[in-house]
């Protein structure tokens, strides 16, 4: 008998012990009373997230398609069995029925609203540079609520530091002379580039280049060939699933543009999200994009090797030196 009254005191404080209040990066508090077993992601980007934590197998409705993502469901076949949405939204009751214990939404996403009356903890994700990132990462773990997802938040974000360190350290003494200008184009149908105030910037500046979108404010902004044509950038990097100039209505526009007659026009790389946007791969994408801009400097990273051992370590997955290889150019699996 006295073996039981312990045991229920140490039940309950084991229970209490996994409730929490966790803070979105919107500044919502959200209690979670357990540890999310089965999420829901509605945010396209935060996927990597999930999966860097080691809980991509916990992702039971997903807003991601293997046409659209191949390397993310080759990397997570779980997703396959996934609830997929069309478009953005999840139906609240579906969610219900797949026993969802939080949901991921992006910022201002307005079918919040529906999956809180549902009676789903909705946290509200939003980064735009690195650290916003890294909280972003801690926070997530925070909903995993295992040791293993926090331990593995502080491993990437030490790594993240790490790379970020690294290539200041080379590329901080570059004059304006010395660092390319460089073009991010989002989209090529239509016409979009990634300006200031943007992640895609702060990798641009760190890997040692200048963003002539610069005075455009924000991601994926609308611009007329014309502008590009007035920029006349050193280098044009084109975002993964943006297709190629080369096939695009700017192939004969855009000719007489520094980057395409130097032929200093790169596809950006793509794995399990494209490494230029929002997800854990732009530790990559900023090594990737110092060797692009200065191969003297980085003459002795080795983008494959880094690339297979970022998934090996952070998404539990080994990939073939040929995988990496089509990571970095862009192509989907064999």
């Amino acid at each position: 008998m006295k073996s039981l009254q312990w045991a229920v005191p140490l039940l309950f404080a084991s229970a209490l012990a996994s409730a929490q209040t966790v803070t979105d990066d919107s500044g919502n508090r959200i209690e979670i009373s357990k540890p999310a077993q089965h999420i829901a992601d509605a945010w396209f980007a935060h996927h990597s997230l999930l999966m860097t934590l080691g809980a991509g197998d916990r992702i039971v409705a997903t807003v991601n398609h293997p046409v659209d993502r191949p390397w993310m469901f080759k990397v997570q076949p779980s997703l396959s069995q996934a609830l997929q949405a069309q478009g953005k939204t999840f139906n609240a009751e579906a969610l219900v029925a797949r026993k969802v214990d939080a949901i991921f939404v992006p910022a201002n996403d307005p079918d919040a609203q529906s999956y809180r009356l549902a009676g789903i903890p909705v946290l509200a994700m939003n980064f735009d540079d690195f650290d916003s990132m890294k909280r972003s990462l801690i926070t997530t773990a925070q909903v995993v609520g295992t040791p293993a997802a926090s331990a593995r938040a502080q491993a990437y974000n030490h790594y993240l530091d790490t790379q970020i360190a690294s290539i200041a350290a080379k590329t901080a003494g570059l004059t304006d002379s010395q660092r390319p200008r460089v073009l991010h184009i989002q989209s090529l149908h239509p016409l979009k580039v990634d300006g200031r105030s943007t992640l895609i910037d702060t990798w641009i500046r760190l890997a040692g280049g200048r963003n002539v979108a610069a005075s455009v404010n924000g991601n994926m902004r609308p611009v007329s060939p014309e502008e590009v044509i007035r920029w006349d950038p050193d280098v044009i990097i084109i975002g993964a699933g943006a297709g190629t100039l080369a096939e695009s209505d700017y192939r004969t526009l855009f000719a007489s543009v520094k980057a395409v007659k130097q032929r200093q026009v790169w596809q950006n790389p793509s794995g399990v999200f494209p490494w230029d946007r929002y997800g854990t791969e732009v530790a990559l994408q900023i090594q990737w994009a110092a060797k692009q801009l200065h191969p003297a400097l980085f003459s002795k990273l080795d983008m494959t090797k880094a690339t297979r051992a970022f998934y090996r370590t952070f998404y539990d997955y080994a990939l073939t030196v040929n995988d990496a290889q089509r990571i970095l150019q862009a192509l989907p699996p064999e």
